[in-house]
C-alpha cells in the first residue's frame, strides 16, 4: 500500500506529520505508536491514525513488537551502510541524468537555491531548502523511475532522524560539494557530475555514522549492531 492507496484524506494527513515527525527526530527508533496518544497529539480519530502506522509499515519504518504494539524500528550497521550505498547509487545516477537532461533554466535554479543555502548556515530553513535542492535536482533528471527508487529509500532514512547538516561544519562543506556537482552538471560531463554527488553522499554516511557512533558512546548502548 502506498501513500495514496487505501487510506482516506485525513489517514494520509496523520502519515504526512509522522513522516514529518520523524524528519525532525521527535519520532526516533524504538518509539511505540500508541494510537490514542497520536491520535490526542494530531488532533483525529483513532482510524487515520492505525491508517497511517499501516502505512508506514508498508513503507519499513514501523514494526510490530509483541506485547508492545506498533513502534519505529531501529536500523544495524549494515543497513545504514546499505542504505547510504544504494542513495550513492541512486542520487548519482540522477547527476549523471540531469547532465544531458537539465535545462539552463533548471540549472540557474539549482545555482540560486544552493547560494541560498551557503547564506542560511545551519538552520531549520537550510535543512529544508537542502531537501528541496536533492529535489529539483532528481526532477532534471527526468527519469520517474528512479524518482520512485530514490522517494522509497528516503522514507527509510527518516528512520535516521535529522539531517547530517546539523553536525559541525557540514552545511558549509556540503554547498560547496552541490557546487561541485552543478559545475560538472552545466559542463555536461556525466561521468564527472555522478563521481561529485558520490562524493557528496559518502561524505554524509561518513558524518551520519560519527554522529551515531557518538550517540551510542554517550548512552553506552553500540554493540556494533544498532544504531
Amino acid at each position: 500500500m502506498t501513500s495514496d492507496e487505501g487510506s482516506s484524506p485525513q489517514g494520509n494527513t496523520a502519515y504526512m506529520r509522522l513522516l514529518g515527525e520523524l524528519r525532525e527526530g521527535r519520532l526516533t527508533a524504538g518509539d511505540r505508536l500508541r494510537e490514542t496518544e497520536l491520535a490526542e497529539r494530531l488532533g483525529v480519530s483513532r482510524t487515520p491514525v492505525r491508517e497511517a502506522i499501516r502505512q508506514l509499515e508498508a513503507d519499513g519504518i514501523v514494526t510490530h513488537v509483541p506485547r508492545q504494539g506498533a513502534s519505529i524500528r531501529g536500523l544495524d550497521y549494515a543497513e545504514v551502510m546499505e542504505l547510504y550505498e544504494m542513495r550513492a547509487v541512486l542520487e548519482g545516477t540522477a547527476a549523471r541524468l540531469a547532465a544531458r537532461a537539465a535545462s539552463d533554466i533548471e540549472l540557474e535554479e539549482l545555482y540560486d537555491m544552493n547560494r541560498s543555502l551557503a547564506a542560511l548556515g545551519s538552520t531549520p530553513q537550510a535543512f529544508t531548502l537542502n531537501r528541496q535542492f536533492h529535489a529539483a535536482l532528481l526532477d532534471a533528471a527526468k527519469n520517474r523511475f528512479l524518482t520512485r527508487s530514490i522517494h522509497s529509500l528516503q522514507k527509510t532514512m527518516m528512520i535516521l532522524g535529522p539531517t547530517t547538516l546539523t553536525q559541525p561544519d557540514r552545511a558549509e562543506k556540503a554547498v560547496e560539494e552541490h557546487f561541485a556537482v552543478l559545475d560538472a552538471i552545466k559542463a555536461r560531463d556525466g561521468a564527472l557530475a555522478e563521481a561529485a554527488m558520490r562524493t557528496h553522499i559518502e561524505t554524509a554516511q561518513r558524518v551520519r555514522v560519527r554522529a551515531l557512533r557518538g550517540q551510542s558512546t554517550r548512552t553506552d548502548s553500540f554493540d556494533g549492531d544498532l544504531l
